[in-house]
């Protein structure tokens, strides 16, 4: 029997407005049943490993932050008697910021040169300079590097394998080796005919150990730039040839915006180990306080006061996360986001 016009049949009706035939909404809850215990499963099985990082990395922090409100053992100025610490407030955190020692009295007066306390702007300003210089040069070199990687030609897998292996010596044998080199009479003098004090005074010893840094870690960098590059269709830059684009207009309107996600990621690894960077200056240069960065600083002061060095340990935390933030959020530096941004095109 033929539906005249303008009337539609029960079961079209009720699939227009959105319901179901019969027996369908038995489908869907046995569906949303199964995705449950599939949800449980999933919560079961990953609950080990949160308990381990909960273990692991929660419990530190959470520590770590309790101890630094909390007075060092030490001599009670009005008793003379040893007394095992007690609430600090913000006395730890104002001893690095405001760099304020207690003096016999027990009043608070500028800390004295060559203390730890005096010496925290200097580790600042030593880290920030470290980060900047070393990771700006590695992306240069590493660009460079990562770009004839992903060329093809004789002999590419021997030179993938021979560039990574700076990368790959441990960092303390990497310091040492440099720590030769740039000895009074090691290979640097000798090549250059110079008498430089590599390790001894402040600026070239700053630039011993950016020298050593970005010959260790650019392969790294290379690494992952050359994972982004991989990434790329051969035929975007085929096309782009046909169209007699250069090969800077390449670089500049394919390589570069295509990669970026791989290199934002790489620059926020980077920093994030170029600011906590302590094996390498403390190896090579011995102690000098032009090249003391704040972990190095961190360690100096574990061997005269745990809790202080707890805070100081939470002032290097945030700086870290408040850089990584800023890499993220106005930078970039979120892979996911940026390559979502990029499927989708321009005003999307």
């Amino acid at each position: 029997m033929a539906v005249p016009a303008g009337v539609t049949s029960g079961a079209a009706a009720t699939t227009a407005a959105g319901g179901s035939f019969p027996g369908r909404g038995r489908h869907v809850r046995s569906k949303n049943k199964r995705f449950g215990l599939t949800q449980g499963r999933a919560w079961l099985l990953i609950a080990p490993t949160m308990v381990i990082l909960a273990i692991v990395i929660v419990y530190p922090v959470i520590r770590a932050l309790v101890m630094s409100f909390s007075k060092d053992p030490g001599l009670d100025p009005a008793t003379g008697m040893f007394v095992t610490g007690g609430s600090a407030g913000f006395d730890n955190y104002t001893h690095w910021i405001l760099q304020q020692c207690t003096s016999a009295s027990g009043t608070l007066v500028p800390c004295p040169p060559g203390t730890l306390g005096s010496q925290f702007w200097g580790a600042v300003g030593n880290t920030a300079f470290f980060t900047v210089v070393t990771v700006s040069i590695e992306v240069v070199i590493g660009f460079g590097m990562a770009l004839i990687m992903g060329k093809t030609f004789a002999g590419r897998a021997l030179l993938r394998a021979a560039i990574l292996i700076p990368w790959a010596i441990p960092t303390a044998v990497t310091a040492k080796l440099w720590y030769f080199i740039f000895a009074y009479d090691g290979i640097a003098n000798r090549i250059l005919g110079t008498n430089i004090l590599w390790t001894g005074d402040a600026w070239p010893a700053r630039f011993a150990v950016i020298i050593a840094d970005v010959w260790k870690t650019t392969p790294f960098m290379a690494l992952l730039i050359l994972a982004g590059l991989q990434m790329i269709p051969a035929d975007v830059y085929e096309a782009a040839r046909v169209d007699g684009a250069s090969a800077w207009q390449r670089f500049t309107k394919i390589t570069l915006p295509l990669v970026k996600p791989a290199l934002m990621v790489a620059i926020l690894f980077r920093t994030m180990d170029a600011l906590r960077m302590y094996d390498l200056p403390a190896i090579l240069t011995e102690g000098n306080p032009a090249t003391r960065t704040i972990s190095i600083l961190v360690v100096d002061q574990i061997r005269q006061g745990f809790n202080s060095a707890a805070s100081l340990s939470t002032i290097s935390f945030i700086m870290i996360f408040v850089v990584a933030f800023i890499l993220v959020k106005f930078l970039g530096a979120n892979a996911v986001a940026t390559q979502d941004n990029q499927r989708k095109g321009p005003g999307r």
